[in-house]
């Protein structure tokens, strides 16, 4: 169970490198996959349809590129005039490594290079270096847009991003070879432990980090090593118990999340996103539905998954949030819905998935407080203006915060209550 628990990340990230590396045709405008060592953007924001990431926001437009370092790669980005954008650069344990964007290194025109372990040479001035710590990384971006947005100008700004290898940087018309696929991880069809031969082929490509060498010493008892997985000297019981580990552990890491997690008025607080530590099961929860989010410091996501009463969110009922205020942050906030059962956007007539900053005729009281009524029936009189429309069943939202103030952080800005009003 602490294998799978530990080595969860790194094989998800290995499966999504694949993934987002597998382009469709044709091609949906929700979709951010683009061949590896190329940017892939979203041209559209996420609806119900988009499936490719759970608990997709609304708000902005996602940027993917899967990197194999063979050398440094160079990332340029454009001038976005104070426009929110985030490049997040992950290495294949989904630690998050660096930030590039409005909050951390401004929204001016920039040079960055990724540079892979034990790289030693020269880069172009005026071109900031970054290192990583394994051979392939994910840069996984993030672009505002706003609801009702002219969206030709943000489609342009999006193609001003480029992602050069560094022995084609500044070479004018130079030809970049398109990088063969990555090889396919083993085939566990009918290997009743495929999750640990997946896991001994991705530690065989990824080096064993410093801090975790001595847990990763302890699962050779179990056949796995650095040099892959091997289950053929292991006895019955020893199998047995892997058997049921295996079952047992993705609930296990779930469960670690009310542990890790604090509550504020109800919402799950969950902070440490990008410094894990030896936190390996809030790593492996957020490497599955919550894969890619953000430290504390760019984004918070508390999520609510119960009303004021501790019972579970059903469209069956009505609920509503009341805020005092807006939230006090230095980019944007929104209030998302988001189906239980498949953690996916919520089909509805008027197609609106959240409310936030920029939902066009949201009705605020004169002292800048505002209700969002949240329902599956759409509500009449004033209340349709801020209607959060629900599912049928269970429900959970989160209450995003794009560079949350530190009013934010402290609590002294408190979060407000969701509370059942049938």
């Amino acid at each position: 169970m602490s294998a799978y628990i530990w080595g969860y990340p790194l094989v998800r990230m290995e499966r999504v490198a694949r993934d987002y590396t597998t382009v469709p045709s044709p091609k949906p405008d929700t979709s951010y996959r683009a061949p590896l060592n190329q940017i892939g953007w979203a041209t559209s924001l996420a609806t119900p349809d988009a499936h490719d990431m759970p608990t997709s926001n609304n708000d902005t437009f996602y940027m993917s590129a899967v990197v194999k370092l063979d050398e440094p790669y160079i990332l340029t980005v454009p001038d976005t005039n104070d426009r929110y954008y985030v490049v997040n650069v992950f290495d294949m344990y989904q630690e998050l490594e660096h930030y590039i964007g409005r909050r951390t290194t401004g929204t001016q025109a920039g040079r960055y290079a990724i540079v892979p372990p034990g790289w030693k040479g020269e880069l172009p001035a005026g071109v900031k270096r970054l290192d990583v710590s394994t051979d392939k990384i994910w840069l996984w971006g993030r672009l505002r847009i706003a609801q009702g947005e002219a969206v030709e100008p943000v489609l342009a700004l999006q193609k001003q991003f480029e992602l050069v290898p560094l022995s084609a940087f500044g070479k004018s018309g130079a030809a970049i070879k398109s990088a063969a696929p990555l090889k396919p991880l083993p085939s566990v069809q009918g290997d009743e432990f495929g999750f640990f031969t997946e896991l001994g082929a991705a530690v065989q490509d990824n080096p064993i980090r410093e801090t975790d060498k001595a847990l990763f010493g302890q699962f050779a008892r179990i056949g796995l090593t650095e040099k892959g997985f091997d289950p053929s000297k292991l006895n019955p019981q020893v199998r047995a118990g892997m058997a049921r580990g295996l079952a047992d552990a993705p609930a296990v890491a779930v469960a670690s999340l009310a542990s890790t997690a604090s509550k504020r008025n109800g919402w799950d607080w969950v902070t440490g996103l990008d410094s894990f530590g030896y936190n390996y099961s809030l790593r492996a929860v957020v490497a599955g539905p919550y894969l890619g989010g953000n430290g504390e410091h760019e984004a918070m996501y508390p999520i609510r998954y119960t009303d004021a009463k501790g019972e579970v969110l059903n469209g069956k009922h009505r609920y509503s949030i009341h805020f005092d205020s807006a939230p006090p942050v230095g980019a944007f906030w929104s209030v998302t819905m988001y189906n239980a059962g498949d953690k996916m956007l919520v089909a509805n007539e008027i197609n609106r998935y959240k409310v936030g900053t920029d939902t066009q005729g949201l009705y605020k009281a004169a002292d800048g407080s505002f209700t969002i009524p949240i329902q599956h029936q759409k509500p009449s009189g004033a209340d349709a203006a801020n209607w959060l429309p629900a599912p049928e069943g269970d429900f959970y939202v989160i209450l995003r915060m794009y560079q949350p103030s530190d009013a934010v952080l402290s609590d002294q800005w408190k979060l407000p209550q969701l509370n059942r009003v049938d």
